[in-house]
């Protein structure tokens, strides 16, 4: 089986234009600025896509917040806190989102189901 293509390979075809932006402004740009460091970039991008139950962009930003030196204590407190301002089914959705990514990375057993 191949290969999944990321999202931005999957939609190049439907919005060049966006994946420009995104490579070219957002990546290199935003993301690079010395106001906040890339940690704090992080935390925040993740309580947005949970706050706007964008879940299929919340994977890739989890995984990037890890790399980028959150903890997955951290991300499970922010998902938490998020539920009290996003609601519960945002938050559940959230931790439904983590789970795969946690155990991928053995960050916690696959066999937990809680913490």
């Amino acid at each position: 089986m191949p290969p999944k293509k990321s999202t931005r390979e999957q939609t190049r075809p439907v919005v060049p234009k966006l994946i420009v932006l995104i490579e070219e402004v957002v990546y290199p740009d935003i993301w690079e600025r010395p106001e906040l460091a890339k940690r704090d970039r992080s935390l925040v991008t993740i309580a947005a896509l949970i706050c706007l139950r964008q879940t299929e962009q919340l994977r890739l930003h989890l995984e990037l917040g890890l790399a980028n030196g959150l903890t997955a204590d951290e991300i499970s407190e922010l998902i938490t806190h998020t539920a009290i301002y996003a609601g519960f089914p945002a938050a559940n959705s959230a931790a439904v989102a983590a789970l795969p990514v946690f155990k991928e990375l053995g960050l916690i057993d696959s066999d937990s189901s809680t913490s």
